[in-house]
């Protein structure tokens, strides 16, 4: 992954290919918001913005010569919008404008980052912006006759040593992120500062690992071979251990969900725990995500055009073990299990069938209706073991229902849930920068998942199908603290880049979920002592 230091280095003066500075739009123009460059050089390059094509637009990136009044090779702006009425910038706006341009310096061994860096708040946003905006997926790119070869356990190896093609040329035909960042500030020795920078790489490694997960292709990435991925991803971390029930332990344990999902593949399901257990942790948190690592639709088969992207399946899965292994990794205070709900979805001759009754782990009998509906299904298994094992709450995430993107688009996520749980995840999400919309679970809606012949159905009426599916994973938790997590959409962007987020595995919900965990920690640690 890229590397990030903090630098007290003048933006005229630090020697790197490229420097990134930033510039806002204004009543009368663009103005290039730096205190450090000479005064002529702003003065003629917010009079040459019109003609560079430079507005000063959030995203908005353009590459210039540096000039020789800049050590730097190019000078690149990069758009931060309009300033606050007190004349700052959101800190996702900071994020946002790194991330756009770090995306355009690919191929490039230094950059360094002039943006506003004045206190923590900036820094992590910048530091933040700069790497999550650093990511390439180029495994299967060749060269000559250098092949990159890959497999699953290889991918998901979060941290440094994220996988990488063996092929020594493999890159070549797509280029690498930067490989060095710094960002200029005058906090570059401030102790929090510092954690800041650490605590972004951490974040950024997990959501690279996530989106390498979900970028894989789904010949080499199914349930075993996820597993294995988990494996490797909790190797030498503290705290960390790493439980598989395969398709045999599962079908003799009772897990009727994710063995009727998987039952119609030659490659079976697995349920995979991750757990971080420190020291007299202070909160237990439950994370289950849907794995589903290629959804045809099963019976129910899916139409041909645009199930590729069916690969993103498994996004929830990806998520949730990325997030375990980075609160491992922050050595947070708190236990954090990672529930792994991991099967293929496809229509062999033993698929399960509309009409069939499958009985979930715990007792639960469900109606299936639509074999297409298999997220819930395999979800239930995991939430029923989660709350079986006494968490204080738990939380679900899940590429789940086409409605969320109906509802809310492909850039804004769904939550719901119990409501104080459901609003503290908002805040999460609002924290980290991400995009969650609160929805409700209304009473009169239970109507819509009512079997004829068993306890609850997987599937009802196209009207207000996320939120039906929402009261249908609310069935197996009853009345524990609890949030579902809805990311279908945003979790596999098909669409261009923009800002920090890269075409492909987006890792959606991993800054969410490690910022709700971090708050379970912060509120434990300020509890007195038992």
């Amino acid at each position: 992954m890229t590397d990030v230091t903090l630098s007290s280095k003048n933006p005229t003066a630090v020697k790197a290919e490229a420097l990134v500075v930033a510039t806002a739009q204004t009543s009368d123009g663009v103005a290039v918001v730096s205190d450090q460059l000479p005064t002529d050089l702003l003065t003629q390059l917010e009079t040459l913005a019109p003609q560079l094509g430079v507005t000063g637009a959030r995203d908005e990136v353009r590459k210039i010569p540096a000039g020789d009044k800049l050590a730097a090779d190019v000078l690149v702006l990069t758009g931060l919008g309009e300033r606050a009425e007190d004349g700052t910038f959101a800190t996702e706006t900071l994020r946002r404008a790194a991330g756009a341009a770090t995306r355009e310096l690919a191929g490039l061994k230094s950059a360094a980052i002039a943006l506003p860096a004045s206190d923590d708040a900036e820094i992590t946003a910048v530091t933040e912006g700069a790497l999550l905006g650093a990511y390439a997926f180029n495994r299967y790119r060749t060269s000559g006759k250098d092949t990159a070869k890959v497999s699953a356990k290889t991918t998901a190896n979060t941290g440094a040593k994220d996988a990488k093609a063996t092929g020594k040329d493999a890159a070549k035909n797509g280029k690498d992120p930067v490989a060095a960042i710094e960002i200029l500030t005058p906090l570059h020795k401030n102790a929090k500062a510092k954690l800041a920078a650490e605590r972004a790489a951490i974040l950024a490694a997990a959501v690279h690992a996530t989106r390498d997960l979900v970028n894989t292709a789904p010949n080499e990435l199914y349930p075993a071979t996820f597993a294995d991925a988990a494996k490797a991803a909790a190797k030498d971390v503290k705290h960390l251990k790493v439980t598989v029930l395969d398709d045999k332990q599962l079908a003799s344990g009772g897990y009727g969900g994710l063995t009727a999902v998987g039952q119609g593949s030659s490659r079976g399901p697995r349920l995979v725990k991750v757990a971080y257990t420190p020291a007299k942790p202070g909160a237990k948190i439950a994370l289950v995500g849907k794995g589903i690592t290629f959804d045809s639709g099963g019976i129910s088969i899916k139409p041909a055009a645009g199930m590729e992207a069916m690969k993103s399946d498994m996004a929830g899965a990806a998520a949730v073990l990325s997030t375990v292994v980075a609160a491992a990794k922050l050595n947070l205070p708190v236990a954090v299990t990672g529930y792994l709900c991991l099967a293929e979805n496809m229509p062999g001759g033993n698929a399960q069938r509309p009409a069939d009754v499958i009985t979930i782990y715990g007792g639960k009998t469900v109606e299936v209706l639509n074999t297409d509906a298999e997220g819930r299904i395999v979800m239930a298994d995991g939430l029923v073991s989660a709350v079986e094992d006494g968490h204080d709450v738990v939380l679900d995430i899940a590429t789940l229902t086409g409605a969320q993107m109906v509802a809310l688009g492909s850039r804004t996520s769904a939550v719901m849930g119990t409501d104080e749980v459901r609003d503290e995840v908002k805040a999460a999400a609002d924290a980290s920068g991400e995009l969650f919309w609160p929805m409700p679970l209304p009473e009169e809606l239970k109507a819509n998942i009512k079997s004829k012949v068993a306890d609850v159905a997987n599937s009802g009426p196209r009207w207000g199908g996320m939120l039906n599916a929402g009261l249908f994973l609310r069935t197996f938790v009853g009345d524990h603290p609890w949030a579902h997590l809805d990311i279908a959409g945003p979790a596999f962007n098909e669409g261009g880049a923009h800002g920090y987020t890269s075409g492909g595995g987006t890792g959606v919900g991993v800054r969410t979920l490690l910022a709700f965990v971090e708050g379970r920690a912060a509120a434990a640690a300020a509890l007195p002592a038992k």
